[in-house]
């Protein structure tokens, strides 16, 4: 099997190409390799034509899609990955897309791409079924349920087929063909474009693309075959989710028309803030606060995780600022492996309010030599503290 080639290189573009130059990219691609440009070519060149049509169209799916091009830039072709599952708590989506709504959308509505391979799309010339709009629902998580994934069931208003008809339209089940398009779903006609002539094919304006119309509309749903109602969804969502991800539950949005494709659910992630941690991607930070005589003296101290508490080390002499590692006690790593570290930020608390016995001892601390600020090199540099941080 030929290997991959990287998306900007498919489309000769670079990761700070405008959404404009991508699309331009996309279409001189589209263009070349169309296979009603090859009609006539050989075996081979027709072939290849289809594969270098479709490897852009490809391309062009995640690229031109803000937060697909964001995780593909991130972890490559592995950020694709699982993308396409059915059913519920797909992430993502990248697996599968519909190719005439991509090229639609940049040449515009009424040429007749036709369908290749598993990108979607319907054959030329058949008749089409209405696809649902998407729905979008928001969804709170707490640490607990992003560390270690969850279930959520929701109730969702949205679109369902009409019980009365049967999601048909139709008040008795009687359809008749379309005397339009005469039950092709669509019409075609002939135009002159820089290619020499080309056929262009719409959906047809009298059946909206079925090759059937209705006789006698429902009198529930007035010949839509849906109507509103409500259904309540379990949503299965993977550890380590974070604000803003969304994730896309397949056939759970609003039911098509006419017994149609059903919408898809998407799911926007809200985490709601912890009060001991702040979350960096994977790694969560904890400020752990120590008095000046554990500082000096050394302690072992109690520090929360996700999974409970833990204790930890505190060596004599420890400055404030001092950042321990605790190696995989953060966040699962989403669409990746292994999980993050917990760094716990270590505070020397210094006191407002003392006594005046309190400031007796500390006037007399003060004058011995061994509290005397004498920092070695290594404290005094502030790099070999970033150093510290990522060890």
């Amino acid at each position: 099997m030929a290997e991959k080639r990287d998306y900007y290189e498919v489309l000769g573009v670079n990761k700070n190409s405008t959404p404009d130059e991508i699309k331009s990219a996309y279409r001189k691609a589209a263009l070349k390799w169309h296979p009603d440009k090859w009609v006539n070519g050989t075996d081979a060149e027709k072939k290849t034509a289809e594969e270098n049509f479709k490897e852009a169209s490809e391309a062009y799916s995640v690229l031109s899609d803000e937060n697909k091009k964001a995780r593909y830039d991130r972890y490559g072709f592995a950020g694709m990955d699982g993308g396409s599952a059915s059913g519920g708590g797909g992430f993502g989506g990248f697996g599968d897309f519909d190719l005439n709504d991509i090229l639609n959308s940049v040449f515009g509505r009424g040429f007749d791409f036709g369908g290749f391979g598993n990108f979607g799309g319907g054959s030329r010339g058949g008749t089409v079924k209405q696809r649902g709009s998407n729905l979008r629902v928001k969804v709170k998580l707490n640490l607990q349920e992003i560390a270690h994934g969850t279930k959520k069931k929701i109730k969702v208003s949205k679109y369902v087929a009409c019980t009365h008809c049967h999601g048909s339209g139709s008040e008795d089940g009687s359809t008749e063909t379309c005397p339009t398009c005469h039950g092709r779903g669509q019409v075609v006609q002939t135009v002159n474009s820089f290619f020499g002539q080309m056929q262009t094919a719409s959906v047809c304006p009298t059946c909206g693309g079925r090759g059937t119309v209705i006789k006698k509309k429902c009198s529930h749903c007035g010949g839509e075959g849906v109507v509103k109602g409500e259904e309540v969804i379990e949503i299965d969502i993977p550890a380590g989710v974070g604000e803003g991800m969304q994730l896309t539950v397949r056939g759970k949005g609003n039911a098509g028309p006419h017994n149609g494709v059903n919408g898809d659910l998407l799911v926007l992630i809200e985490e709601e803030p912890h009060p001991d941690f702040e979350r960096d991607e994977s790694t969560l930070i904890y400020n752990l606060f120590i008095t000046i005589p554990e500082a000096i003296l050394g302690t072992q101290a109690e520090v929360p995780t996700v999974d409970g508490k833990v204790r930890v080390k505190i060596a004599p002499g420890t400055q404030s600022g001092k950042v321990l590692r605790l190696r995989g006690k953060g966040l699962p790593v989403v669409n990746g492996y292994g999980t993050g570290d917990m760094l716990v930020n270590v505070n020397v608390w210094i006191p407002k309010k003392y006594s005046k016995k309190d400031e007796e001892l500390l006037q007399q601390l003060a004058q011995s030599e061994n509290f005397k600020p004498n920092p070695t090199p290594e404290e005094k540099s502030f790099f070999s503290k970033i150093k510290d941080y990522f060890n």
